[in-house]
């Protein structure tokens, strides 16, 4: 029978019962693998000799025998254990390698984004990173690496999507969770070593400086590798003075021992290739083109292999709204970055808080000439809640109720400028007026940061509060779900022209 064959029989059997997603529809040895959903839920539907149907995990009930070719069809469920068995069959389904090609990450914090997330990938030369969770983000929607991985995979398997992605265990913090990223099958890491970098140095007088200097194991060996030492960068000179070079390696030396031991556990306990990204960008100040310089020259001195770097740049890089500063200062300063990165070669620079910072992507993906990753996370979220909005206002009414009252406890771990002042009641505009709400900086950030306290929070009764409706809406209304991410992160995409410099 051939896949025509197999569908009609499928849908006389269960009497249209279920819908079929058509693109997800695999065949392998004579077994069909295909997505459907009822007015509840999703499942996989396995059409196929009774000994390979009868690994998959399902409902007992909704198993049934055909006359056509002695063939089982059976309803499974949409587990981890089903999951591998497909990921086995069907190797395309693994997070795959990046390197050095241009990529973008698409957070999905409710993991239901990933088939429109694809549709906006189509057509670009861009590798998508689809798992990509932060440890912050999981404590807060109550997930874990194996959840995100496993949904963004069911979300490539219902749209069909056969080629590379990877997975990212963003702002990983220690081994311990290094390691579980990679027993779950992350593709990519991100090291997050702010807590080692010390911010206050330039506080520090010239003999306060000296004294901790001094207390630094190997530091007069690594002030000798680059004191006075000049480099040709595009046309600029960059120099480390003595003072300078002081700073920035009391700044960064336990941050890049830390990174140092996190790559080495890497690459003796994950057998597969890896991304590695380094995030240095969660500081309270700018990485000054100098300390971009030593950071990445170390790494190489050191020997680790880093395909990403993520920098503080010049800027306010809020959450959830447009880049906050003089675009044409960014340019500048960032050109100088983008030729360091250039001239040291082997690696991409990565633009963290990368949601709808719209005015700077054009420049990012100019400026490196592709060689460029970027971060979204919090822009699906926001799509996905104006589907809410427009939807079913009232309930978004709710919501919007409910994070006025948590946004001072919820804001605590962001920097923000977010003034409630300058936010309508809810109460005195129109439903139609609701999406307007997510067009102004300040409601945006009010729903994009008390993400976690809308999907964790539960009643007396011990039920969520809006998480199970949230889900149940977008179900419900999945085509205009996908629709709004589509659109969304297809307008990212379509801003990273990626024209080679002269």
């Amino acid at each position: 029978m051939n896949k025509k064959d197999i569908l009609q029989l499928f849908l006389d059997i269960y009497s249209n019962k279920y819908k079929v997603y058509y693109n997800s529809v695999k065949s392998e040895k004579g077994n069909y693998f295909f997505l459907v959903k009822d007015d509840q839920k999703k499942y996989l539907a396995i059409v196929g000799k009774p000994e390979e149907v009868k690994k998959f995990e399902s409902n007992a009930s909704e198993e049934k025998k055909t006359n056509e070719n002695e063939l089982t069809i059976k309803i499974c469920y949409l587990n981890h254990h089903n999951l591998n068995l497909l990921r086995e069959r069907f190797p395309h389904l693994n997070p795959s390698f990046c390197g050095l090609r241009t990529s973008f990450g698409t957070g999905d914090r409710l993991g239901i984004a990933t088939p429109a997330h694809l549709q906006a990938f189509k057509g670009k030369d861009i590798f998508p990173v689809l798992a990509q969770q932060s440890v912050r983000e999981m404590s807060r929607t109550e997930r874990n690496w194996q959840k995100v991985l496993d949904d963004a995979i069911w979300g490539c398997f219902e749209a069909g999507y056969e080629g590379p992605f990877g997975a990212d265990a963003d702002h990983v913090k220690n081994i311990k969770e290094l390691k579980e990223a990679a027993d779950c099958g992350f593709s990519m890491f991100t090291i997050d070593p702010s807590g080692f970098i010390k911010n206050d140095i330039g506080r520090l007088n010239k003999q306060e400086l000296e004294q901790l200097f001094n207390r630094i194991p190997n530091g007069k060996e690594i002030e000798n590798l680059y004191l006075n030492k000049k480099y040709k960068i595009g046309e600029q000179e960059l120099i480390f003075d003595e003072e300078s070079l002081k700073e920035i390696i009391l700044t960064y030396s336990e941050a890049l021992n830390h990174v140092v031991k996190c790559y080495k556990f890497l690459k003796d306990y994950k057998k597969n290739n890896f991304d590695l990204e380094i995030s240095v960008d969660e500081t309270p100040t700018v990485t000054s083109p100098l300390a971009h310089l030593f950071i990445v020259l170390e790494l190489q001195r050191r020997g680790v292999d880093f395909q990403n770097i993520a920098l503080h740049f010049l800027g306010d890089w809020q959450k959830g709204i447009e880049y906050i500063g003089n675009v044409k200062e960014f340019a500048k300063e960032f050109s100088l970055h983008a030729a360091i990165a250039k001239e040291i070669g082997g690696y991409k620079l990565s633009l963290h808080t990368g949601s709808d910072k719209f005015s700077v992507y054009p420049i990012f993906a100019q400026e490196t000439e592709g060689l460029c990753h970027i971060k979204t996370a919090g822009t699906s979220w926001l799509e996905e809640v104006k589907v809410v909005a427009m939807k079913v206002p009232d309930l978004y009414r709710e919501i919007h109720r409910f994070a006025l009252k948590n946004f001072k406890k919820d804001r605590a771990s962001y920097n923000l400028t977010t003034d409630l002042s300058l936010i309508p009641d809810v109460d005195t505009i129109t439903d139609d007026e609701l999406t307007n709400l997510f067009k102004k900086n300040d409601s945006r950030q009010l729903i994009h940061i008390t993400y976690g306290s809308i999907l964790k929070t539960k009643d007396d009764k011990g039920k969520y509060i809006f998480k199970d409706r949230i889900y149940k809406i977008l179900f419900q209304y999945e085509e205009d779900h996908y629709r709004k991410l589509f659109n969304h992160i297809r307008r990212h995409l379509e801003l990273l022209k990626l024209r080679r410099k002269k």
